[in-house]
């Protein structure tokens, strides 16, 4: 045994990692079987390797670099994964939780410290400070359940990062108090600094992400901005003397709205910050806990009981509190508070803030008996935490599906077809039909590449499915399923419609034709054949910049539009397309059709931002163009021929198009005709063709041009 321990603790880096690894693999597994969040696993695991354990491995500084990554992910995905639009419409609500959970625990800890455990007012204030703050160790268990954008979750993260905020700006004063710092001239110089630190970010990061993205779509290339914008923010906000977790949260509620939550770029973040750096962080907080101090005396664990008692008992009294106040279940008031009573490193750093105090030659505010107090309560309070939020994570799931069951529609045929052939549209498909699908079907997007049947259909299929094969790498980059087909017809519509019904899909996302010469037809070779032989949904689009980067989408309705059958379809994509991208939507169209839009969106989406603006007449369509700007996306819903919602104006949407809309992202939708697509059947009454352009029409352009 003796022998054994000369090994330890391990030095080697590559040991180091392999054993962290090895944690990151097991404790999950471990802590499955044991019926406890795998979160408490690798703060336990920590505590078991660390220094104050069996000394396997010694905390150095891959830990500290790691763990301080691991802390801004934290931080950063809680913005990232933040309801901006109930943040705007609950702004009371967040700052009533945050003064709630900030003042209940500072007071109850200022006057514990000061009267049962007799210390200072300087150290009283101090540990106050300490135990208004939290960190969203448990955050994690949220995103395994899928309830980052749940009311509990946005109030409890709103409300930490209010209560971070003051707590460290109480700490900036009481360090100023020690360097003789603390007049109006120190407090005038902190609010500029913040002031400019949140006016610079707000205006530089928006445009400077938007000018990458357009430009950039290499995966990792996104990736490392985006890490690099959070680290920057992280860096900035330590200058100005707050903690760099306060940056990491501020970086990623300003990006927010530019990753969507379904995006491969949200999936790539979310992956490699669960998989390797916020784990560190937690064997890293566990590596910092003795738990030998416990048996060190009754005095120790005394200040141990009163430290974990009077913290954890300050945030569960505001968090149940605030939840009757603003009539919440009992549920998200068990997620109020287990999202809110841990502490972690932010403790840890200002702890270490005030070891740096000096109160007298060779005294400091900070003594080892507080030290290991806090470090104490760190190991028990993030136990509780993660506890708490699995407990509550489980009843708002149970409540929810509940809750769906009673009104969802069993009926729903959701099952969407991609038709690609270009390379450089595909990908703009698939990101457009990952964000319009549910996401509670989970069902497959199905990817279809129809080839002519002539003497180049071998070359022409070998690309194709070379390009459905890099379309699967990016929905499995999304955790999308794909379906693949490469078809050979000599027809591509008629190959479009057959696979359309062997897959049983719902409707059709393609690229809008590419144009070669000055006046072609403007629906290319086939599309026009697709539409008038196939009556459920299709929609053409035409994205001349990321999707990421919209900031409204301009929808024009045509009169009688909601007595169409795929009224409801067409508008539950927009509305998922809008709430996805965060971006405001703007309906124009007849004050009727607006009403009946108006109530949808506000039943079952009531968190997208949407405005309605009357439109007398389509005619006035040209006249929407001075308003469409680039990064805006027009939609127009048309209508077949035959159809209940066709005018004739209908026949002037290519010309008009092409006049005034050129170079703008587009998308023209042609809604479900019936109910369910129907046989191809030869009637006398029903023509089972119908031209582009009527012959009126052609004659009254003729005329026109004569004049």
């Amino acid at each position: 045994m003796t022998l054994l321990a000369t090994y330890f603790p391990i030095t080697d880096p590559t040991l180091i990692f392999f054993v962290v690894l090895l944690i990151i693999l097991l404790a999950p597994i471990v802590m499955s079987k044991l019926r406890i969040p795998h979160i408490i696993g690798m703060v336990l695991a920590g505590v078991l390797i660390g220094q104050y354990g069996l000394n396997i491995l010694e905390r150095d500084n891959s830990f500290e670099l790691f763990g301080r990554v691991g802390l801004y992910y934290i931080m950063f995905l809680a913005g990232l994964e933040m309801d901006t639009d109930g943040v705007r419409k609950r702004s009371k609500h967040f700052v009533l939780f945050g003064l709630f959970t900030f003042l209940v625990p500072f007071v109850m800890t200022y006057i514990m410290a000061l009267t049962i455990l007799d210390y200072s007012s300087s150290a009283s204030f101090l540990l106050g400070c300490i135990m208004a703050s939290n960190t969203l160790i448990a955050y994690p268990i949220i995103c395994r359940y899928g309830l980052q954008k749940h009311t509990s979750v946005t109030l409890s993260v709103g409300s930490s990062m209010i209560s971070l905020f003051m707590a460290l700006v109480m700490l900036a004063a009481l360090s100023g108090s020690f360097d003789g710092d603390s007049g109006w001239q120190f407090w005038l110089l902190f609010l500029l600094k913040f002031a400019a630190f949140c006016v610079g970010s707000v205006v530089l990061i928006p445009k400077l992400t938007r000018y990458f993205l357009r430009r950039y779509s290499d995966a990792v290339m996104q990736y490392i901005f985006v890490l690099g914008v959070m680290f920057l923010s992280a860096s900035l906000t330590s200058l100005i003397g707050i903690e760099g977790v306060f940056g990491a949260f501020f970086s990623g509620l300003i990006l927010n709205r530019y990753i969507p939550h379904v995006s491969p770029l949200m999936n790539r973040i979310e992956f490699i910050g669960n998989a390797l750096f916020i784990p560190y962080f937690l064997i890293g907080v566990g590596m910092l806990i003795n738990v030998r101090t416990l048996f060190s005396g009754i005095e120790m664990a005394w200040i141990v009981f009163l430290i974990v008692f009077f913290g954890t008992f300050g945030k569960a009294v505001a968090a149940y509190l605030s939840s009757l106040i603003l009539r919440l279940s009992k549920a998200d008031g068990n997620m109020m508070f287990g999202l809110t009573s841990a502490h972690a490193a932010g403790a840890i750093a200002m702890v270490m803030v005030g070891m740096r105090l000096e109160v007298a030659p060779g005294e400091y505010l900070i003594n080892n008996d507080m030290l290991n107090g806090v470090v104490m309560m760190i190991l028990f309070t993030c136990i509780i935490s993660t506890m708490m939020t699995e407990h509550a994570s489980k009843q708002i799931i149970l409540q929810e599906k509940s809750h769906l069951t009673a009104e969802a529609p069993k009926d729903d045929d959701e099952k969407i077809l991609l038709c690609v052939k270009y390379p450089d549209i595909a990908p703009q498909l698939l990101d457009l039909s990952t964000l319009m699908r549910n996401q509670r079907l989970k069902r497959d997007l199905v990817a279809l590449n129809v080839v002519y049947d002539d003497q180049n259909s071998s070359t022409a299929r070998a690309q194709g499915l070379r390009l459905l094969e890099h379309l699967q790498q990016q929905a499995s980059a999304a955790d999308v399923g794909m379906q693949t087909q490469v078809r050979l017809a000599t027809n591509i519509a008629n190959g479009i419609k057959h696979a359309f019904r062997e897959f049983a899909c719902s409707e059709i996302i393609m690229g809008m034709h590419v144009h070669t010469d000055i006046n072609p037809r403007f629906w290319g070779e086939f599309i026009q054949s697709l539409y008038n032989g196939l009556n459920r949904q299709i929609v053409l689009t035409r994205f001349v910049q990321p999707m990421s980067t919209l900031r409204r989408i301009q929808v024009a309705v045509p009169s009688r539009a909601e007595f169409e059958p795929g009224f409801h379809r067409w508008l539950e994509r927009l509305s998922r397309l809008a709430g996805q991208l965060d971006c405001r939507i703007q309906f124009h169209g007849r004050n009727e059709s607006l009403a009946l839009i108006a109530e949808y969106i506000n039943n079952r989406h009531p968190n997208v931002r949407a405005e309605y603006t009357p439109m007398g007449h389509w005619n006035e369509l040209p006249q929407l163009a001075s308003g469409i700007a680039k990064d805006h996306l027009f939609v127009v819903v048309t209508a077949r021929k035959g159809t209940i919602s066709y005018k004739t104006a209908l026949e002037r949407l290519p010309d008009e198009l092409q006049k005034f809309f050129s170079g703008k992202n587009l998308m023209i939708i042609f809604p479900d005709q019936f109910g369910n697509t129907k046989d191809d059947r030869m009637s006398f009454t029903e023509a089972q063709h119908h031209e582009e352009k009527s012959i009126y029409d052609t004659i009254l352009r003729w005329i026109h041009r004569k004049k």
